[in-house]
């Protein structure tokens, strides 16, 4: 058994059918079925349950597949540090994300780090939360930015940053009259959502926001990007929610973004790390982190508010709806 043999169940593993992961690994299929078998073989265990249509793991090729994922990532986590050293470098820090984290921070922490230690490099890797807390168990992450706090014994989450959400409203909209809206008045109309699947730590939060009104919410539909969100509540189909920090890269003049009145609507960016003494680089990454987020909410709180104004002021002189829109329906309130 070698890393090819490793690579090719790992991609068998995680696509549950040999078609789409010879496609993945750019193989015939025929050849990967049979370099699957000699895992097997060796081990002396059936590692995969085969269907006509599809395969699934036994519980040996799930403890088998964890273990080939680690070794792999481990493999080259190897390579990493020894050509870090090779550039001159003097350390490597291991984050990892998970879900829909870092989307508009991240790029600005990460020149802050090479701009104060360009000495130490830092390594991301994208995994779901079960993995990066498994990893950070194993040894096999320094970090890790995530949106979700209840973790397994053995990792400590730190807050490390919190963006007040603000309402994404479509232009000539009933919310408009408030300065700040209230979340009873947003949760009257249908909202556009992001899908649970594609970002569960992020939607648990705004689970944990709508709970606090009295209405059931009304979900007009689910999206896997804030991009689309951004299209569809311009289009009339409802309400949605961003952060501030989003807030300075829309440039979309039919939405409109307001602050909710609501003390308790932030969404919060956790740093994950295996409980014990904190390393100085991951210490320094917590600080860097923190003291960006400070810089960013001196610089950005003008601009936010004036941007919101612009648009709003805009709409006014235009006595007339844009076309091509329609209007956004009103939920019954309930009796």
């Amino acid at each position: 058994m070698n890393l090819r043999h490793l690579r090719c169940f790992v991609a068998v593993g995680e696509e549950l059918h040999f078609g789409r992961a010879a496609r993945r690994l750019h193989v015939e299929q025929s050849p990967l079925s049979r370099t699957i078998r000699q895992p097997e073989a060796d081990l002396g265990v059936t590692l995969l349950e085969r269907m006509p249509r599809s395969v699934c793991l036994t519980p040996a090729g799930q403890v088998f597949l964890e273990e080939a994922r680690r070794v792999l990532l481990t493999l080259e986590q190897a390579r990493t540090k020894a050509r870090a050293v090779a550039a001159g470098l003097q350390g490597t820090l291991r984050i990892a994300l998970t879900g829909c984290v870092g989307q508009v921070r991240l790029p600005a922490l990460l020149a802050l780090c090479r701009e104060e230690a360009p000495e130490v490099g830092v390594r991301l890797f994208e995994a779901p939360l079960p993995q990066v807390v498994g990893g950070l168990g194993n040894d096999l992450y320094d970090g890790a930015l995530a949106m979700a706090s209840v973790m397994e014994s053995g990792v400590v989450a730190l807050s490390l940053w919190q963006d007040p959400l603000v309402v994404v409203i479509p232009a000539r909209h009933p919310l408009l009259e408030h300065k700040r809206v209230p979340l009873e008045e947003v949760v009257r109309y249908p909202l556009v959502l992001f899908d649970p699947q594609a970002c569960e730590e992020c939607s648990r939060q705004f689970e944990r926001l709508l709970r606090l009104a009295e209405m059931l919410p009304i979900v007009a539909e689910y999206v896997t990007t804030h991009s689309l969100m951004l299209a569809l509540v311009a289009a009339g189909y409802g309400i949605g929610f961003s952060s501030a920090a989003h807030v300075p890269t829309c440039r979309q003049m039919e939405l409109i973004f307001r602050p909710l009145d609501e003390e308790s609507a932030v969404l919060t960016t956790y740093l994950l790390h295996p409980d014990g003494t904190l390393s100085e680089s991951l210490r320094q990454f917590i600080d860097r982190g923190e003291r960006r987020l400070a810089r960013g909410a001196h610089v950005r709180r003008t601009p936010e508010v004036h941007e919101t104004r612009l648009h709003v002021d805009l709409h006014q002189r235009d006595g007339e709806r844009p076309p091509g829109r329609p209007k956004c329906p009103r939920a019954a309130s309930p009796r």
